[in-house]
């Protein structure tokens, strides 16, 4: 399948570098922004989830409204929407987008953040009812048929979902993480496996974790979860206005984290419990950069906090370490930057088409066609 691209969803003008108190939704600049993503042909936008923020399936149905081609991935933790439930509502969110509806599921990082919502399962329990809920959510896009389930965290009698999905028996499933769990929940289940920006020697392990998992599941090297890689590039024309534009961004990163400001915790909070951020925070302290242009002090800066490795340098420096992931095999790349409407609309205008054309260049040249 062809690279594709992935943007976050931005519900308002606040961005990390200039946090506005307390947000409400601005319709009119979520308008722009998706049709933005849309015109300048990402793929995918992630509407995202935590429990003091706004409701991804009415963002995301939103989205849906207002863009032509744009596939809306809702982030979904299995705590908070029982699983007959989601398989309706995914579904005709699908059916309103015309078949542009994806779920990526959160398993849930922090302990303390799924208490807010009543979870109190550990980290290894939620990971066995997430396997458990995507087995119930492909069940129902399969059939009508009415059916039982008697599992271990959900238990029902009769079930039968008559919204279909567009495509008549499924909607793509996303999983992400990087613990030996989640290895082995997206690599026997998932269509797509979210990764964060590593180095690519990580990269390359974590990927053959997932493919390791997929086949000890039976699954054929054709049906392997699609990987998508997550970074933050910060580009402009040259070499050194990348790297000038790096450091001040840093510096916001650090004040707002100083001042108590925005996303990133205070600089006392604890180390963060998931998996993922720890490796992001044990590969920062080898270096700033690794590889071509994979910058972290915006890792450390955060705490680490979701997806935070930066990518430095002059578009085909950005290009060109993107594609070092399509080599690896991503065949998603997700890039969302600090400044969120106009990095968007930098990346469609100057980092897609580029990666775009080098992809085609090296079909041709594979197909004999130069």
């Amino acid at each position: 399948m062809p690279t594709e691209f992935i943007s976050l969803t931005f519900p308002n003008p606040s961005t990390e570098l200039n946090p506005l108190p307390n947000p409400a939704i601005d319709p009119d600049y979520l308008t722009r922004y998706a049709r933005t993503l849309d015109d300048y042909e990402f793929n995918y936008t992630l509407v995202p989830y935590d429990s003091s923020y706004f409701d991804p399936f009415t963002t995301g149905a939103t989205i849906a409204a207002v863009t032509k081609k744009l596939k809306i991935i809702i982030a979904l933790r299995p705590n908070t929407v029982y699983p007959t439930v989601a398989a309706k509502m995914l579904a005709t969110l699908d059916q309103l987008s015309r078949g542009r509806a994806v779920v990526h599921f959160i398993a849930g990082g922090s302990d303390v953040e799924q208490a807010r919502e009543g979870d109190f399962l550990n980290k290894d329990e939620r990971y066995d009812r997430l396997e458990e809920y995507i087995k119930i959510l492909k069940r129902a896009w399969q059939s009508a048929d009415p059916f039982d389930w008697d599992g271990k965290y959900y238990q029902f009698k009769g079930f039968s979902n008559r919204v279909r999905p567009v495509n008549g028996t499924s909607i793509p499933v996303s999983v992400g993480g990087s613990s030996d769990a989640a290895y082995r929940v997206g690599g026997s289940l998932a269509d797509i496996f979210g990764l964060w920006g590593e180095p690519l020697k990580e990269t390359k392990e974590q990927i053959d974790r997932i493919y390791a998992e997929a086949e000890k599941a039976g699954r054929p090297a054709g049906d392997r979860p699609r990987i998508w890689v997550t970074f933050r590039p910060i580009v402009a024309e040259t070499e050194e206005l990348a790297w000038a534009k790096a450091h001040r961004t840093l510096d916001a990163l650090q004040g707002n984290r100083t001042d108590g400001r925005g996303r990133a915790k205070a600089a006392d909070a604890p180390p963060p419990q998931n998996v993922g951020s720890q490796r992001l925070l044990d590969i920062a302290k080898r270096g700033e950069v690794q590889d071509r242009a994979l910058w972290y002090p915006t890792v450390t800066a955060t705490n680490a906090r979701g997806a935070s490795t930066a990518l430095v340098g002059s578009v085909q420096t950005i290009v060109d370490s993107l594609l070092d992931y399509v080599d690896l095999g991503a065949e998603l790349i997700s890039i969302r930057g600090y400044d969120n409407l106009n990095d968007a609309i930098d990346y469609g205008r100057y980092v897609l088409p580029k990666v775009r054309e080098a992809l085609k260049e090296r079909e041709g040249g594979a197909n004999g066609t130069h």
